[in-house]
C-alpha cells in the first residue's frame, strides 16, 4: 500500500514524462513523510534540482518558524483546501520557486497534509545528507564537552564510517542522564548513560523483591 501511496505521489510531483520510474533516495525514512519526502527526492533527482529544492525548503522551513501568520495559515484545519492551494500557488509564482517545490507544496495542500510539512522537510534533509555523503551524528551528554573531549569523539567516531562520508557531529546537553552518554549515529544508537544503567539496576532490583 505504501509503495503504491509513493508511486502516485511521484508522478504528482514529477515535472516530466517519466514520472512512473521511480528514483529511490540514499536512505529510507517510513511513514507517511517518508512517502512525501521519497517522491519530492525522486522528482527532484529527473529535474536535476535537488539542491535547488532542499534550498527553498529549508528557507521556507525557516520562514514558518519565524512567521506566525504564515504558520497558522498552514496549520489552519478550518480553511478551505483549495484557498490554500491558490495562495500557495501565488507565492510559489511571486517567489520563483521551482516547479518541484511548488508541486509539494500544492499537492499538500490538495491532500490536507500541510500540518506536516515540517516533517516531510526534514526527512527530505535526511535523503540530502545521504545524497551528500553525510553521516549525522548527535551525542547527547550530563554535561557539555570540553574541545579536547569533542575532538577525541570525532575521530573515534569516523572510524565507523566509508572513505566517501563525511560526520557532521552535534551535541546536546541533558542532565537528566546524570554522566555517560548516548549516541545516535546514522541508522544506530547506543545509551551508555549513567540514567539508564540506574534504571536497569532498578528495574533488576524490584523484579527480585
Amino acid at each position: 500500500m505504501s509503495v503504491l501511496k509513493t508511486n502516485m505521489l511521484v508522478r504528482s510531483l514529477s515535472t516530466s514524462s517519466a514520472a512512473a520510474q521511480m528514483v529511490k533516495p540514499p536512505v529510507q525514512v517510513f511513514g507517511m513523510e517518508g512517502r512525501y519526502a521519497s517522491a519530492l527526492y525522486s522528482a527532484a533527482s529527473k529535474s536535476k534540482s535537488l539542491d535547488a529544492v532542499e534550498k527553498e525548503l529549508v528557507s521556507f522551513q525557516k520562514s514558518i518558524k519565524t512567521d506566525a501568520k504564515l504558520k497558522e495559515f498552514l496549520i489552519n484545519p478550518t480553511l478551505k483546501r483549495s484557498l490554500k492551494v491558490d495562495a500557495l500557488k501565488h507565492l510559489s509564482t511571486k517567489t520563483n520557486l521551482s516547479a518541484t517545490t511548488g508541486n509539494l507544496l500544492g499537492l499538500m495542500a490538495e491532500n490536507g497534509r500541510l500540518g506536516k510539512l515540517d516533517t516531510v522537510i526534514n526527512a527530505f534533509k535526511i535523503m540530502m545528507a545521504a545524497h551528500r555523503g553525510e553521516v549525522t551524528c548527535e551525542v547527547i551528554t550530563a554535561k557539555p564537552l570540553d574541545q579536547a573531549q569533542k575532538q577525541n569523539l570525532e575521530a573515534a567516531l569516523k572510524k565507523f564510517l566509508k572513505a566517501n562520508e563525511t560526520l557532521q557531529l552535534t551535541a546536546k546537553v541533558d542532565p537528566s542522564l546524570i554522566g555517560g552518554m548516548v549516541v545516535s549515529i546514522g541508522d544506530k544508537y547506543v545509551d551508555m548513560s549513567v540514567a539508564s544503567k540506574v534504571k536497569k539496576y532498578t528495574e533488576l532490583i524490584s523484579a527480585a523483591v
